[in-house]
């Protein structure tokens, strides 16, 4: 009788401690996940300043003039342009005042990138 209760209480310890790990390696897979894509949008954000920076400093260097007035759609030049997810280029002139930025398609995707300053 006495070595049925002690397996018993051995199998109950048993089951509360594999119960525990797995809420505990739950918790550590939902953190990956999320650092994952926290990690990813960064990245994501990175190239497209990179870019933007880029074609910004050609853009107030005298490009900017070949744009008219208004709205336009960017073409970037930069192969690095392949690693962002979907998204536009837009080109904004007013004026002297010349605005770039990319505009992810989907939230979560880095967020805007602008640049705008005053052309000489």
């Amino acid at each position: 009788m006495v070595r049925q209760r002690r397996r018993a209480s051995i199998l109950i310890e048993l089951t509360v401690a594999i119960g525990l790990l797995a809420v505990v390696f739950t918790g550590f897979a939902v953190s990956q996940a999320t650092d994952v894509a926290m990690l990813k949008s960064q990245y994501v954000r990175a190239v497209a300043m990179e870019i933007v920076d880029g074609e910004f400093e050609a853009l107030l260097a005298g490009e900017w003039q070949a744009f008219g007035e208004g709205v336009h759609a960017y073409p970037v030049r930069a192969d690095a342009a392949r690693n962002l997810p979907g998204g536009t280029f837009t080109l904004t002139v007013k004026g002297k005042r010349v605005r770039l930025e990319w505009i992810p398609e989907r939230l979560r995707q880095g967020g805007r990138v602008v640049r705008e300053a005053d052309a000489p």
